[in-house]
C-alpha cells in the first residue's frame, strides 16, 4: 500500500513544491537511484511552476518537462495537469507523485499503485484546507497510511 504524506498550511504552494522537489530529488532509492518525480496541478500553477523551477534558486538545478514533450522520458521531474493522461504513458517515473490539485484525483486507486509515495500539498487558503480535510478523511476511510506535516508548526 502507498504512504501518503499531507503537508498542510502551506504559505506557498509552488515555492514549497520546489524546496520539495530538491530535497526528493537530493535522496536514492534503496538501489542508489535517484528519484523521479510526477507533479500533477492544474495548467496554471504548472506553468508558473515551471517558471519558478528555472529561477527559484541560484545554485540548484531542477530539470523538467511536461509529458507531452519528448525530454519527459528522460527528466526527473514531470508536470502533468490531467493525472488521466498518466495511465496510458510509458514514461518511467513512478517514485513520487506531488499533487497540487483542490478535487480529489481521478483513478486514485490506479495512480496509487503505480506511485509508492503520494504527496498532498495544501495551502492556508480555506478552501484549499477544507478540500484537503475531506481528501484526507477519504483516504483514511480507505485504508492508506496517512501522515501529517503541519508547516504552521515550523514557522
Amino acid at each position: 500500500m502507498s504512504r501518503i504524506d499531507f503537508h498542510s498550511n502551506v504559505a506557498d504552494k509552488l515555492l514549497y513544491c520546489c524546496r520539495l522537489s530538491r530535497k526528493i530529488m537530493a535522496s536514492a532509492d534503496v538501489q542508489g537511484h535517484l528519484r523521479t518525480i510526477v507533479i500533477v496541478g492544474s495548467s496554471k500553477e504548472l506553468q508558473e511552476l515551471d517558471v519558478l523551477m528555472w529561477s527559484f534558486s541560484k545554485t540548484d538545478f531542477l530539470p523538467h518537462a511536461w509529458l507531452d514533450q519528448d525530454a519527459a522520458q528522460e527528466t526527473p521531474i514531470v508536470f502533468v495537469s490531467d493525472e488521466r493522461e498518466l495511465q496510458g504513458s510509458a514514461i518511467p517515473h513512478g517514485d513520487v507523485l506531488i499533487y497540487l490539485k483542490k478535487e480529489e484525483p481521478k483513478q486514485f486507486n490506479q495512480l496509487l499503485e503505480r506511485f509508492p509515495r503520494w504527496i498532498e500539498v495544501v495551502t492556508t487558503q480555506e478552501d484549499e484546507r477544507l478540500a484537503g480535510r475531506e481528501r484526507y478523511k477519504a483516504y483514511r476511510e480507505l485504508g492508506h497510511d496517512l501522515h501529517h506535516f503541519d508547516q504552521a508548526k515550523g514557522a
